[in-house]
């Protein structure tokens, strides 16, 4: 029992400094240098690192060097075991309006190793609230808009459903 009560300590321990210990700073750089491929930057204005999350306040969105939306705050959490990235008013420029909504209260993204193929979305904003899941293996999206109050510039590219509108696609 002795032995398996120090394998454990050991374990837990090691976790732990993983965590820690882990350059939360340097996988958001890496996250950046990916984004870099498709022409998408992220300018923030202040980097704060916590134990386990990374917490970015002030994030200008930059699509092929056009300012296309501002993030008030969005931190980047991980257990190793579950990570969340979650944002905080998502503000899109005045001229994407018409095409997508133009405030997002909060969003969250949601991955756990309980199922890897796996990751779940919600949201809440002008347009109402929606929830979804990420089809990793499948590589699809699918989006449930629940109490959808302002999506007439969405409706083209949804389908009704008897639970509301869907928004479905593949990538």
């Amino acid at each position: 029992m002795q032995m398996v009560k120090k394998i454990l300590l050991v374990s837990i321990i090691v976790w732990l400094a993983i965590l820690v210990l882990m350059p939360k700073q340097e996988i958001f750089y890496k996250l950046e240098e990916t984004l870099d491929h498709y022409e998408i930057r992220l300018n923030e204005e202040k980097k704060s690192e916590g134990l386990f999350s990374l917490n970015l306040k002030g994030v200008t969105v930059y699509v092929k060097g056009i300012n296309v939306a501002t993030i008030e705050e969005l931190n980047l959490f991980s257990l190793l075991f579950y990570s969340s990235i979650e944002l905080r008013s998502l503000l899109v420029d005045d001229s994407l309006k018409t095409m997508i909504p133009q405030e997002t209260t909060n969003a969250v993204l949601r991955h756990s190793i309980l199922s890897p193929s796996d990751a779940s979305v919600s949201a809440n904003g002008s347009f109402g609230s929606l929830r979804g899941t990420i089809d990793l293996n499948e590589r699809t999206v699918h989006l449930d808009f629940n109490e959808s109050t302002n999506i007439q510039m969405l409706k083209p590219a949804l389908k009704k459903s008897e639970k509301g509108w869907v928004y479905e696609t593949s990538f």
